[in-house]
């Protein structure tokens, strides 16, 4: 328990006076996890929703590939991202590894799985109601695809707060990829791995505190901004 009150204590002093390490580790933080957020939300939320209204032959093979992929071993991504990388992989010469650029990769890899499963949850019972509508409009695949998207932003929003939620909390492919270099990759999660193994536990606490605040904020944030609160909706 003292360790505990220890880290509350060192996490409010950590944020009162606004520590500078603290700041920079939690803005590439959300750098990195925004920026992959983002990539993948462009990537997840088409192709989950194309999957919802398109029927084509291998499409429950698709589906169920996407599903075993939400449980991709972060580790086994950041391995092969780091073997793509390296100097004798095959995007070697572009110099990438051990840099936010690397470790924005390995989320993207992570979270879009995730994205795109539940959005084609989401999507598959609003297109049933919007099928005979949209088919007697006689609207093309992807005027469908932007009126789903559309009309079920606000379950596309959960999906996306899954995403952060995954990527925010990710450390073991970006400790691969990223090395947890001091000024450079490090993370809230790779800093509270390494004060970890340190044994400075009130340290690691802190760090974890200020992660937890973190991701509550922005989901908080996003939910204001969409106006889901003033809605009904929440």
């Amino acid at each position: 328990m003292n360790d505990i009150f220890e880290g509350l204590s060192a996490a409010f002093w950590l944020v009162v006076t606004l520590d500078p390490d603290l700041i920079e580790i939690s803005l590439r933080s959300l750098e990195v996890t925004l920026t992959a957020l983002v990539i993948g939300s462009v990537i997840a939320l088409p192709l989950g929703t194309f999957l919802a209204i398109r029927r084509f032959r291998y499409r429950r093979l698709v589906i169920s590939v996407l599903n075993a992929l939400m449980g991709l071993p972060p580790v086994v991504v950041g391995l092969i991202v780091y073997i793509l990388l390296s100097r004798s992989g095959p995007f070697g010469v572009l110099g990438l590894l051990f840099t936010p650029t690397a470790m924005v990769i390995a989320q993207v890899i992570i979270i879009t799985p995730l994205i795109a499963s539940i959005t084609h949850q989401a999507m598959r019972e609003l297109w049933a109601q919007y099928h005979d509508l949209l088919i007697s409009l006689d609207t093309s695949q992807w005027q469908r695809i932007k009126t789903l998207i559309w009309d079920g932003r606000r379950n596309l929003l959960t999906a996306s707060l899954a995403g952060f939620g995954r990527g925010i909390g990710e450390v073991g492919a970006i400790m691969i990829v990223g090395g947890n270099i001091d000024h450079a990759t490090r993370v809230l999660t790779t800093a509270i791995a390494l004060e970890t193994g340190k044994g400075d536990f009130a340290l690691a606490l802190a760090l974890g505190f200020v992660l937890i605040a973190l991701a509550i904020g922005i989901n908080i944030s996003i939910h204001w901004l969409s106006r889901t609160e003033r809605e009904g909706q929440w």
